[in-house]
């Protein structure tokens, strides 16, 4: 039977991969994202996409509305200290909606840990478990520890860590066992948990075949990637330091990275096995799962990322009641002797490994900066070389609008006393094309005002440079050369 399937998280790291496997089984699904237009153009006919958040409960009734199976794949760990209120709300909400909706199960991802000493974090999931349970609607909670597979979290601290330092200066946290799961063997269980038949609510403690540390696995992705790397213990590198420095040299927020230490300072191995006896899944051992994440990790595009998510970029700021100043307008143009599709594929590349095109090491600097008020910082990089889509994380910013050869607009993801844009438009000409690129700014309060006049001159500088550098480079192939548009 084919049941519609509502996946909230759709965004994020399982979610987005969770509904492309679902939709390639062929069934019927239904993705809830915040903002439709960042996934509705990748999806296929078997599956719908609607707007919808936990924490405003009237968006959740028409989401849920016809779904038997509704997955929730939701957590705060992206936002700030009241995450744990944020989580609770969230769940109460989606709860009752699935109660008045008539789902018959909601499927949870939660977090694998045991005892009364658990981190804020492993707290907060599985108290929202016992809070989707106590609505009434039968719930299948797996809990799971370290998730391994290309773009996700651990392994994007793993990776970076292992093929950036030499040596390394370890604190104690990096050999408290844990009981790393792959991502493929992840999917599998969250698939075959809308068939698996049972009476009621269950918990089942999910995990790979080995029980090993992160020292462990950095020495194991060192191995397969033919790296000789030292570690040396130290005592005194508490989370905080631990996860500032994570920030530094590595994809993670320093926010984020400390939630993730402070889950992993205790055990988080499976205590019951009885999953595997339940479900058919063989869970593969950490090398086997090492290995799949470092081939798909040479693929150009992994199928999704952690930071993919918009909820990664930290609490959605509220823009009610604010006071918005005169928007300033920065633009400027120049004229390339090329079409519009050459003209545009300087832009469509931009960010990540390509760089700003003019004073990189400005925008390093933002970056850090940004990190230590706690933003994202500029290490997200870019999902893909070459291809965008709305939704994308890219740096410091999040792609808002995209039209392939036309039109890119992103919106600034970095902390700013205000709203912010950058946006670059390839017009046709007769001979050539038009590069018009705009920022944009909106400033709350006199900080916001004092923000804007103390950069502007920095701002002419390194808007102007990059500019030019993209005609540079847009008619650096052929010169001289036309295309027909």
């Amino acid at each position: 039977m084919n049941r519609l399937a509502l996946v909230t998280g759709a965004t994020g790291y399982v979610g987005g991969r969770l509904w492309r496997l679902l939709e390639s089984d062929g069934r019927w699904v239904r993705c809830m994202v915040r903002r439709r237009a960042g996934l509705a153009s990748r999806v296929g006919p078997t599956t719908q996409v609607v707007e919808g958040d936990v924490l405003k409960s009237e968006s959740l009734g028409p989401a849920l509305e016809g779904c038997e199976i509704a997955y929730y794949l939701v957590h705060s760990m992206g936002s700030g200290r009241d995450f744990e209120s944020q989580d609770r709300e969230a769940a109460r909400n989606f709860a009752e909606a699935a109660r008045r909706a008539g789902v018959r199960r909601i499927i949870y991802l939660g977090g694998l840990g045991h005892g009364a000493s658990l981190s804020p974090h492993l707290r907060s999931r599985h108290e929202v478990g016992d809070l989707l349970r106590a609505s009434g609607v039968p719930v299948l909670e797996f809990r799971a520890s370290i998730v391994l597979g290309s773009g996700s979290l651990s392994f994007e601290m793993i990776r970076a860590l292992v093929e950036r330092l030499p040596v390394m200066v370890t604190p104690r946290w990096v050999e408290i066992k844990s009981q790393p799961i792959a991502i493929d063997d992840l999917l599998a269980y969250l698939v075959a948990a809308l068939d698996v038949s049972f009476e009621g609510s269950r918990v089942f403690e999910i995990g790979g075949a080995d029980q090993v540390s992160y020292g462990d696995l950095m020495g194991e992705y060192a191995r397969q990637r033919g790296l000789r790397r030292t570690m040396i213990r130290v005592p005194f590198l508490t989370p905080r330091l631990s996860s500032l420095w994570l920030g530094l040299v590595t994809p993670l927020y320093a926010r984020v990275g400390r939630k993730l230490i402070e889950s992993i300072k205790h055990p988080t191995v499976v205590r019951d096995a009885s999953a595997l006896g339940v479900f058919s899944v063989k869970p593969r051992g950490m090398r086997e799962a090492i290995a799949a994440a470092i081939r798909n990790e040479e693929h150009e595009v992994a199928e999704s990322r952690w930071y993919d998510a918009v909820s990664s970029g930290g609490e959605a700021r509220d823009w009610a009641g604010a006071r918005f100043r005169n928007r300033f307008v920065d633009s400027r143009s120049r004229e390339v002797n090329v079409g519009p599709s050459q003209a545009f594929a300087p832009i469509r590349r931009i960010g990540g490994e390509t760089g700003w095109y003019a004073y990189d090491w400005l925008w390093r600097l933002r970056g850090f900066l940004d990190l230590l008020v706690g933003g994202v910082g500029v290490r997200r990089g870019r999902p893909a070389p070459e291809d965008l889509q709305v939704g994308d994380a890219l740096d410091f910013w999040r792609v808002e609008a995209y039209e392939p050869d036309r039109r890119l607009r992103l919106s600034a993801e970095m902390k700013v006393p205000g709203r912010a844009w950058i946006e670059f438009e390839v017009e046709p000409r007769p001979g050539g094309a038009t590069l018009r690129q705009t920022a944009l700014f909106d400033p709350i309060g006199l900080f916001g005002l004092v923000y804007w006049y103390a950069l502007y001159p920095l701002h002419q500088l390194v808007f102007s440079g990059m500019l030019d550098n993209i005609a540079r480079a847009a008619t650096a192939i052929r010169p001289r050369a036309v295309e027909d548009d």
